[in-house]
C-alpha cells in the first residue's frame, strides 16, 4: 500500500467513474483499475461496488477511503511544513472560492497576489461553501473565500470585508417607488433564490425570516445569481443581490433597479478560512491581506480579521 494507490482510490470515490478518476490523476484507466485492485487484494477486501461504468464505495471502504484522506493530508502537510521551512512564502496556494465572489474578485485577487506574492502562484477552486469546507478539512486545498462563518473547531478564519445586500427588482415593482425597503416589503414579493447548496440562499431566507415553501415563491430557483437577475428584469420576482455582484451591471440598466434594504442584518461578512495548525499558515495569511487589499471600494473592509 502506498499514498499513490490511496490517491487512485480517493479519485475514484470524487468522481464515481474509473475513466474520470484517471484522466484526474494523468494516468491509463487500466493503470489506475489495476492498482485498485491490487489495493483491495492486498487489504484482503473490496473497496468499491462496480455496477456498470459507475462505481460507489462499499461500507467499509468508506471507512477505508476516510482514513486514507487523512494520511493523503497529512502527507501534504510533511510537504508543506518541509517547504515552509525553507521559505513560507514560496509553493502554490490551493485557493478556493464560492461562485458569488469569484466572477467579482478574482482577476483583483490575481493580480495584487501576483506582485506580492511572486514565488507562490494561486490554484484556484470554484466550488459552493460546504464542499469547499471539505476540501478543507481534508487538506484538499489551503485557503477558502466564502460568505459565512464556517463554525468548525478545525479551522480558522479571518474577516476581510462586509458586503451588502441589495434588493434587485423590475422598475415596474410597485417597492420600485421606495428609496430603501424593509425585510417586511421583501416578505410580500416572490423572492427567486439560488439552489439549496449556496450560502446566499440561506442569507435570503435568513434575513426575511422565512420557512421553506413560503409566500416567497421559493420554488422558483435558478443555478446562477446571472439568471436570476434576468429573471427579475423580466419582472418575475425580486431576489436579493450582493453590492459587489452590481456594480458594473450596465447591460440590465433600465431593465433591473436595486434599493438598499434598511436592516443592519442585510450584509454578508466574507471570510478567508483554513485549516488549524496549517502548515503554511503564514502564506495564507499574506493571501488574506492580499484579498482585503484589493478589494473594491463598494464593500466594507474589516480591520483586524474577526
Amino acid at each position: 500500500m502506498n499514498l499513490r494507490d490511496l490517491r487512485y482510490a480517493v479519485a475514484v470515490a470524487d468522481r464515481g467513474h474509473f475513466g474520470r478518476a484517471a484522466i484526474a490523476c494523468n494516468v491509463s484507466q487500466p493503470t489506475l483499475s489495476g492498482q485498485i485492485l491490487k489495493l483491495e487484494e492486498e487489504l484482503q477486501v473490496k473497496i468499491f461496488d462496480r455496477m456498470g461504468k459507475s462505481v460507489r464505495p462499499t461500507r467499509i471502504g468508506s471507512e477505508i477511503l476516510s482514513l486514507a484522506r487523512q494520511a493523503i493530508a497529512a502527507a501534504n502537510d510533511i510537504e508543506a511544513t518541509a517547504l515552509a521551512s525553507r521559505d513560507p512564502l514560496s509553493g502554490s496556494i490551493r485557493f478556493g472560492v464560492i461562485p458569488t465572489l469569484a466572477p467579482y474578485l478574482l482577476a483583483g485577487i490575481l493580480q495584487l497576489a501576483e506582485r506580492e506574492l511572486p514565488a507562490a502562484p494561486l490554484v484556484l477552486v470554484e466550488d459552493i461553501t460546504h464542499h469547499l469546507l471539505d476540501q478543507l478539512v481534508d487538506g484538499e486545498i489551503d485557503t477558502a473565500l466564502i460568505a459565512s462563518d464556517p463554525r468548525d473547531e478545525r479551522l480558522v478564519s479571518a474577516g476581510v470585508f462586509d458586503d451588502a445586500f441589495l434588493l434587485a427588482l423590475s422598475p415596474r415593482s410597485a417597492l420600485a417607488a421606495k428609496p430603501a425597503v424593509t425585510a417586511d416589503d421583501i416578505r410580500s414579493e416572490m423572492l427567486l433564490l439560488l439552489p439549496d447548496g449556496h450560502c446566499l440562499r440561506d442569507q435570503a431566507l435568513d434575513l426575511c425570516s422565512v420557512i421553506e415553501g413560503g409566500s416567497l415563491g421559493s420554488d422558483v430557483r435558478a443555478s446562477s445569481l446571472e439568471t436570476l437577475l434576468h429573471l427579475v428584469a423580466a419582472d418575475y420576482g425580486v431576489t436579493l443581490i450582493p453590492r459587489l455582484a452590481w456594480e458594473g451591471r450596465e447591460r440590465l440598466v433600465g431593465r433591473l433597479i436595486v434599493r438598499p434594504i434598511a436592516d443592519e442584518r442585510a450584509r454578508r461578512r466574507v471570510r478567508m478560512v483554513w485549516r488549524r495548525g496549517l502548515p503554511r499558515s503564514a502564506v495564507v495569511e499574506a493571501l488574506t491581506r492580499v484579498v482585503r487589499d484589493s478589494a473594491p471600494e463598494c464593500v466594507e473592509r474589516v480591520e483586524g480579521g474577526q
